[in-house]
């Protein structure tokens, strides 16, 4: 009787699994199956973990959560928080938020902040907020990357010192045979050929502004943009241009038709990759 109730409950957990609709898997680099414990003690044996997101996804969201949330029983204060989503120019504002000083209802409504914030970015910084952790603002103001797309790295030039310490020393290096800037002159429309460049200002920005903001024992977690990251470019590109000997972990968020049976191109994105049904449902 008891092999029979074995067998019962073997059989029933089976199809239980069978049935199941899972929100994610975890991959590593080649394809093979990667389990959260492996992520977090990677990452928190890195200096700078690049996660990686697509930016209306909230399973992305939920994990960025997840994963600070689980380095920083690891690490304590030694975790950095930042990210694409805030410029440079909006550093003073967190500072504040971060520290107190301001208002919640004045710090939104002077920062220049994404439609999705108050759903997919508040929780992360306002978990730096209450634990006292670091969180940088690390792109280039949108006003100056718009210089560039409209008039190359050149047109940088004719800014102010003060403006000029928003952003990636001039000259910023720049590598057009990247596949991942070749591609942007590809993607369809009207794209000027100083896209990329543009690109590569923002990606050189966050590298700067990531190192400028680790120091020794430190471990800096940042969120970007999958494109950002994918592929070891873009920003992995810059941090590696800037300091060669950078220890970096990198985050793909890739949506798939078929959890158990993903696309092959996926593979070598990223040191972890995180595929996502691509019916989830979006936060914006």
């Amino acid at each position: 009787m008891k092999h029979i109730l074995a067998f019962a409950f073997t059989w029933l957990s089976f199809i239980a699994l069978a049935q199941d609709k899972p929100a994610y898997r975890l991959l590593h680099s080649d394809g093979s199956p990667a389990t959260w414990n492996e992520l977090t003690q990677k990452a928190a044996s890195s200096q700078v973990i690049l996660f990686g997101e697509l930016h209306n996804n909230p399973i992305c969201h939920w994990l960025q959560y997840e994963l600070t949330a689980d380095l920083f029983k690891k690490l304590g204060k030694q975790l950095v928080l930042g990210a694409e989503m805030f410029e440079t120019d909006n550093q003073l504002l967190l500072d504040e938020y971060l520290s107190q000083q301001i208002s919640v209802k004045n710090f939104e409504a002077e920062a220049k902040l994404w439609p999705n914030y108050k759903t997919d970015y508040k929780p992360l910084v306002d978990f730096a907020r209450d634990n006292k952790l670091r969180f940088v603002g690390t792109n280039i103001p949108r006003r100056y990357a718009a210089m560039v797309n409209k008039g190359g790295f050149e047109a940088l030039g004719s800014l102010s010192q003060e403006a000029l310490r928003l952003m990636a020393p001039l000259p910023m290096p720049y590598d057009s045979t990247l596949p991942g800037y070749k591609a942007m002159l590809n993607m369809g429309g009207h794209a000027s050929a100083n896209l990329p460049k543009a690109q590569a200002a923002k990606d050189a920005t966050m590298a700067w502004f990531i190192l400028q903001n680790l120091h020794p024992g430190q471990v800096f977690l940042h969120f970007n943009g999958s494109y950002h990251s994918d592929n070891y470019e873009g920003i992995v590109w810059y941090l590696r241009k800037y300091r060669p000997d950078i220890k970096i972990l990198t985050i793909s968020s890739v949506e798939t038709e078929n959890l158990d049976n993903p696309e092959e191109e996926i593979k070598g994105k990223a040191d972890f990759i995180l595929l996502i049904p691509s019916s989830m449902t979006k936060t914006h």
